[in-house]
């Protein structure tokens, strides 16, 4: 994964070896060729940035794209809590369908207890009302109802709203590029499985103060819809 001078500082205390600073890491890192110039990158005051105070504030969903090794375009449905980053799923499939997206949501809640609110952009799959359907919700909708979870969703041609999850996929689209492509969707979901593993379980984040997602997300106190506000957030 994209491992920097942080994360590689953290394993070698992890296995018990003394680690040089991470100025010496990244020094090593860049006359061996191992980093590379990003001076295309957008500076930090191009997100809006907010941070959620407790695990399951606010879980973030969005669907990406990656690629069999024909070519042919798969979705990449995942769901991450922004307090933590702890990736709650990733399922890759050919397309999702509204009430797919929602069946992935309510086993999630059984999973995890429902989250006090959900943040999203404003694809067909996660809302009606603000893609333009008049009355009534999607199925997606319907189960945040059920539950008292708070809607949130971003300004339409804004992805800099869900700045988590954004990153985040560039993130795994790195991790799986640097693997043999997959021949199939099940093979896909495997390197998924994988990912989930690693990125949950065993990479430190920075933000997290070197914890890694899992660790963020099972130490404390969780979030429930009884936390939310009275105002809506849209």
């Amino acid at each position: 994964l994209d491992a920097g001078p942080e994360t590689i500082a953290y394993h070698l205390e992890q296995a018990g070896k003394r680690a040089p600073s991470t100025s010496t890491i990244r020094r090593v890192l860049t006359n061996e060729g191992l980093i590379t110039p990003q001076p295309q990158k957008k500076p930090k005051s191009s997100y809006i940035r907010f941070e959620a105070a407790m695990p399951n504030e606010c879980w973030q969903a969005d669907i990406t794209h990656l690629f069999l090794a024909d070519n042919t375009r798969v979705e990449v449905l995942d769901f991450l809590d922004d307090h933590s980053r702890y990736l709650l799923s990733i399922t890759a499939a050919a397309a999702f369908t509204g009430p797919a997206v929602a069946a992935e949501l309510t086993r999630l809640i059984g999973a995890y207890g429902p989250p006090a609110s959900t943040l999203t952009d404003n694809g067909l799959v996660f809302t009606a009302r603000l893609a333009g359907r008049k009355g009534g919700r999607n199925a997606f909708e319907k189960v945040l109802v059920a539950h008292k979870i708070q809607q949130k969703n971003g300004r339409p041609g804004h992805p800099q709203t869900q700045g988590k999850i954004e990153r985040f996929h560039q993130t795994l689209k790195k991790w799986i590029t640097a693997r043999p492509p997959a021949q199939t969707i099940d093979e896909l979901q495997q390197l998924l499985n994988e990912f989930r593993q690693y990125y949950n379980c065993t990479r430190p984040h920075r933000a997290l103060g070197r914890r890694t997602p899992q660790q963020a997300y099972t130490t404390g106190v969780k979030a429930t819809p009884n936390d939310n506000p009275k105002e809506e957030w849209r």
